[in-house]
């Protein structure tokens, strides 16, 4: 996985848009996430602004357990999820971008939020790291 800018991982998926959907959803479940929404970015700006913009859609993923947890340790960290993962067509390549969780650690002083987005961290990973290979 590519880094990109510290908020955000970046990586290029071995297969076409849909299927890069499917394996993500896939993956993400395996590890633990729902997916509790779904935003067609690319869809939305067409409509609203007749915009035409690479595919993107945007994939709210979030752990219960891991939500829990860092929810009872400090309740405006809701303002920061669900975790993002973005699949996008980037003229031939389709890319996966997911949000850096440990960037929530570096704005939250607080040794709950710390674990649980290095957790979060890893699982995410795992999740892009098995549909890309």
């Amino acid at each position: 996985m590519d880094s990109v800018p510290h908020y955000a991982v970046v990586t290029v998926s071995p297969v076409a848009f849909d299927a890069t959907v499917e394996a993500v959803k896939a993956a993400l479940s395996a590890q633990g996430f729902g997916v509790m929404c779904e935003i067609d970015v690319s869809g939305t700006l067409k409509k609203k602004l007749d915009a035409d913009t690479p595919r993107t859609l945007i994939l709210g993923a979030c752990n219960p357990q891991l939500a829990l947890r860092a929810l009872t340790a400090v309740p405006d960290i809701a303002t920061l999820l669900p975790c993002n993962v973005v699949v996008r067509q980037q003229g031939e390549r389709v890319e996966i971008a997911m949000i850096n969780p440990l960037m929530m650690a570096n704005l939250i002083a607080h040794p709950e939020v710390d674990a649980v987005a290095t957790e979060a961290d890893q699982r995410l990973r795992a999740a892009i790291d098995s549909v890309v290979g």
